[in-house]
């Protein structure tokens, strides 16, 4: 599977949408540190520098330019559906895609949902949760106890979140699976674009298999 190039978009505005439903928010600056985060582009820092409010949510809608899926991909997303279908489960590109981001009013973690439409069938919805917690600072929950700590780094074009360590919650404890029971090293890029724009890169990469999946997706804010 061949890398899909990140495509380039015109400008559009200098500050982001005004969004009453936001809130400051110093926790990726936080684990990032001072000069990590300074070197973030600026639209990027104002995007992870605020949270909704309770009740509310930030939405981006967006359009699917790439998504690939080799031949062992796709056994794992079908794999997947067992564990709350965290990987998308078909090749269908240029196609509509929402996702909202809110946030737990109990412990704060930040709920993801995102509605990716298909030429058949209805809508795939797959839900994910990220929490300030665990060994790295960042946890990522993808449904019936699955997850992976987070490492992030940041560079002058975006913010990277790298996956660690998979784990099983169960029974309120974190079962770490071995490296060999990992489907692999999963990526996700925030690359700048300006302040209403970014573009969302996934790829999941296996030792022994190599690239198992890759998205690349175009987000726009929606400003209510």
């Amino acid at each position: 599977m061949r890398t899909a190039p990140i495509p380039t978009l015109p400008a559009s505005r200098e500050a982001l949408p005004d969004a009453p439903a936001a809130r400051p928010d110093e926790r990726y600056r936080r684990l990032l540190g001072p000069a990590a985060w300074a070197e973030l582009p600026a639209d990027v820092r104002a995007r992870f520098a605020r949270r909704p409010r309770e009740g509310e949510a930030f939405v981006y809608a967006g359009r699917v330019l790439c998504a690939r899926l080799s031949r062992w991909g796709w056994w794992l997303a079908q794999f997947g559906r067992l564990l709350g279908g965290p990987l998308r489960l078909d090749r269908e590109g240029d196609l509509p895609c929402l996702v909202t981001v809110g946030e737990d009013a109990d412990d704060g973690h930040q709920a993801w949902t995102l509605l990716h439409a298909r030429r058949r069938g209805f809508p795939q919805v797959i839900h994910s949760a990220k929490h300030f917690a665990g060994p790295s600072g960042l946890e990522e929950h993808v449904g019936r106890g699955l997850g992976f700590s987070l490492r992030l780094t940041a560079a002058p074009d975006g913010l990277t979140f790298h996956a660690e360590r998979y784990f099983l919650a169960l029974a309120g404890r974190r079962l770490w699976l071995p490296r060999w029971l990992s489907p692999g090293r999963l990526t996700v890029r925030h690359v700048s674009v300006d302040f209403r724009r970014f573009i969302f890169t996934l790829t999941l990469d296996n030792a022994r298999l190599g690239r198992l999946v890759e998205q690349v997706i175009a987000f726009e804010e929606v400003v209510r």
